[in-house]
């Protein structure tokens, strides 16, 4: 009976401890609530993301900033750049076909999966396999990430374990200054 009483108390422990952990999906209007660390100052920024045929669009918004980032599908299944660009230049932008914004390619995810590695800006960028002590949470949920390391600079990104939308939601130590950590997503 106290065997019994045991394993009971450790499934309800361990079913706890599991549900605290989730993985954010992207659908038409979810909302990407982010606080950026931009050379220095701290800025809010709001991502709203809009979905179709394969493609993704974020609409911007920061600090009376308005804009619409705009990825192509061969980017979102193929690209190999991370664009920074902050939505100042026009107020639609159309990204190149191998340029992502604020996330990775499918296709590095999967290189990520494979390989341990991809290859992103002409960065190599790592797996860290160490015990992660600085991983994102929302509303006391763990976001389930991958943590990578750049191999050439101290760059540091957390991806959001999602391979069809495999979101950037953590960046530390940047050399261009710009360092977003996600902190909330609403559906």
């Amino acid at each position: 009976m106290k065997n019994i009483f045991l394993m009971i108390l450790f499934c309800i422990v361990y079913q706890k401890g599991f549900s605290q952990n989730y993985i954010p999906t992207l659908k038409n209007n979810t909302q990407l609530h982010y606080v950026c660390k931009l050379h220095g100052q701290t800025r809010t920024l709001q991502l709203t993301a809009e979905t179709s045929n394969n493609a993704l669009a974020f609409k911007l918004e920061t600090r009376g900033v308005k804009s619409k980032i705009v990825m192509l599908p061969e980017a979102v299944k193929n690209g190999t750049e991370l664009s920074f660009n902050q939505g100042e230049y026009a107020p639609i932008l159309n990204l190149k076909p191998t340029e992502t914004f604020f996330m990775i390619s499918q296709s590095a995810y999967q290189d990520l999966l494979k390989n341990n590695s991809f290859i992103y800006n002409n960065t190599t960028y790592v797996l860290d396999k160490s015990e992660d002590k600085n991983g994102v949470s929302i509303d006391g949920k763990t976001i389930e990430t991958i943590h990578v390391k750049a191999q050439i600079d101290e760059t540091e990104m957390w991806i959001i374990k999602n391979p069809e939308f495999p979101l950037i939601c953590k960046i530390i130590k940047n050399p261009l200054g710009i360092n977003p950590t996600l902190v909330k997503v609403v559906d």
